[in-house]
């Protein structure tokens, strides 16, 4: 469990963990980064509003990226602008940035499990 939070937390962690440098270097520069664009075209941290289910869904996943979401809110980021262009990219970066990093805590705990 240790492994899924320090996997969950710091992008890339679980598999630098493990011993996987490769794979775990490029998580943790490229989730990160996928994140920070997603902020910097103006995307939205969604807030925890399960009224709207789809705004929900979408704060869930925003959450998937760990430690940088606490940042980004911390510092105030993610308020979105919705008259930008690229608001709804940034939108999809936020989300898939945590999405793709809830698959790799799931593929460092297959890696732990020896199911890999």
């Amino acid at each position: 469990m240790l492994l899924c939070l320090a996997s969950w937390a710091v992008p890339g962690a679980g598999h630098l963990w493990q011993g996987r440098h490769a794979k775990g270097l490029i998580f943790l520069v490229a989730l990160p980064l996928m994140f920070a664009i997603g902020l910097g075209v103006e995307g939205r941290l969604f807030p925890f509003d399960f009224s709207e289910p789809l705004v929900g869904m979408a704060a869930l996943a925003d959450l998937g990226i760990g430690i940088p979401y606490f940042l980004a809110g911390g510092f105030g980021l993610g308020a979105g602008e919705v008259r930008a262009v690229t608001y709804e990219y940034g939108n999809a970066f936020l989300i898939v940035a945590g999405l793709l990093n809830m698959l790799v805590v799931i593929d460092a705990y297959d890696i732990a499990l020896g199911r890999k």
